[in-house]
């Protein structure tokens, strides 16, 4: 018996093209033993046709907000009342701005505000249309809300472009779906890592050289929050090991400040006990000073600048991918030449089971930027992130690490 046996999805179905593998879907979520009833809009009936659903699902498809043959023509009360979830697939640009600004003018969108059930979109538009800012300022919206999203997926498009944006494959909708704890009627939505603890680090670490004075770098901090927010985002109980930063906590994240390298790795100690998952995305200082001055260093005239000391700070990754009951431990590599080549090096020196390696000389991306691109790597895998928002990175990282994640967790 799966988790799915026996729950009621609502599956509500959008106009896009993406549409026409609906049927195929609803067939592979009663495989699981769920019980299907399909919601349309009137867009989706160009790609898919009701009397196909009907075929696959055995129950007449709802599209009709005033149907007079429903329960004292209040269906939709009806269908939200039976619903232990609420999947949309496709969602269309225009379905995700209507749900984050609550219109309630069509029987899907009034099911989303009528319904107490979790609900869970699969998103399905052009590349161009995914990036633009409205959109994903309304997926963040949803997010804070606790709406899960499974996918988009990145590849060719039906329009020939190729980028993020597919919807996920029906077989990987229902996997995720299987890899989410789903509540009863009543609960509030939950998420892939429901149950699970993620540390991450994040931002830069600062080195005294003397009061006013420190060694420091260029990280804002912005891809490591971003990661916190994505995996709380996807039920995670999530613990943010921040150096200083100008970022606000994201929302659901336990936050403990520090300023040295030796102070994350303190920090960091102290949450591995209950630790799942550990991100170590911070820019951690190499070195630090070996004698740190009590009173600012003057500068005296014609006198030779002075000569500072250093030692190696702490490895905090390796420390934690080498540790006892390590848990599973995932690296960045910020390099400026040898992408792939330094990043697998460090991948295997330290024992790690994936790194994501950005290419930090390249312009407008990677320290200080609201953007990135990326390579997410393992000793077995491949897979490159095209220029994105560091948001959108870490939505995919995190996807990234939970195909391999809970594929490592089955195999053993």
């Amino acid at each position: 018996m799966t988790q799915l046996q026996n729950k009621n999805i609502l599956l509500g179905i959008t106009g896009g093209i993406a549409a026409y593998k609906t049927p195929d879907l609803v067939r592979r979520l009663r495989e699981q033993g769920a019980v299907v009833r399909c919601v349309m809009t009137e867009s989706a009936k160009a790609f898919v046709t009701p009397l196909s659903l009907q075929a696959v699902s055995g129950f007449t498809v709802s599209d009709d907000l005033l149907d007079p043959t429903a329960e004292a023509a209040m269906g939709h009360i009806e269908l939200a009342r039976w619903a232990d979830l609420i999947l949309i697939a496709p969602a269309t640009a225009n379905t995700l701005a209507r749900i984050t600004h609550g219109f309630a003018d069509d029987l899907l969108s009034t099911l989303v505000l009528a319904s107490k059930a979790p609900v869970c979109v699969a998103p399905a538009m052009n590349q161009q249309m995914w990036a633009a800012t409205a959109v994903q300022n309304n997926v963040s919206i949803l997010h804070e809300r606790g709406i899960a999203f499974i996918g988009p997926e990145s590849g060719e498009q039906a329009c020939g472009d190729i980028g993020y944006g597919r919807m996920t494959d029906p077989t990987d909708i229902v996997k995720a779906l299987l890899n989410e704890k789903l509540p009863d009627n009543g609960s509030t939505a939950s998420c892939t890592w429901q149950g699970k603890t993620f540390v991450i680090t994040a931002g830069p670490t600062r080195e005294a050289i003397d009061p006013v004075r420190y060694i420091s770098n260029h990280s804002s901090g912005k891809m490591g929050y971003a990661l916190a927010q994505a995996a709380a985002n996807a039920g995670a109980k999530v613990v943010l090991v921040s150096g200083p930063t100008q970022l606000a906590t994201p929302k659901g994240v336990q936050r403990i400040d520090v300023e040295t390298a030796e102070q994350m790795l303190t920090a960091v100690q102290q949450q591995l006990t209950d630790c799942d998952v550990f991100i170590g995305c911070a820019a951690v200082s190499d070195y630090r000073v070996e004698d740190i001055a009590e009173h600012k260093i003057k500068k005296e005239q014609n006198s030779e600048p002075p000569k500072l000391s250093l030692v190696q700070n702490p490895d905090i990754l390796k420390t934690v991918a080498q540790s006892a009951n390590a848990p599973f431990t995932v690296g960045f590599a910020a390099e400026t030449q040898n992408l792939k080549e330094n990043a697998l090096s460090k991948l295997q020196r330290k024992q790690l089971q994936m790194i994501i390696a950005n290419d930090v000389s390249e312009p407008h991306q990677g320290f200080n930027s609201d953007q990135n691109s990326a390579l997410i790597l393992s000793k077995d895998s491949e897979q490159s992130l095209p220029t994105m928002s560091k948001h959108d990175m870490a939505v995919a990282i995190i996807d990234a690490i939970a195909k391999r994640y809970f594929d490592t967790s089955n195999r053993s």
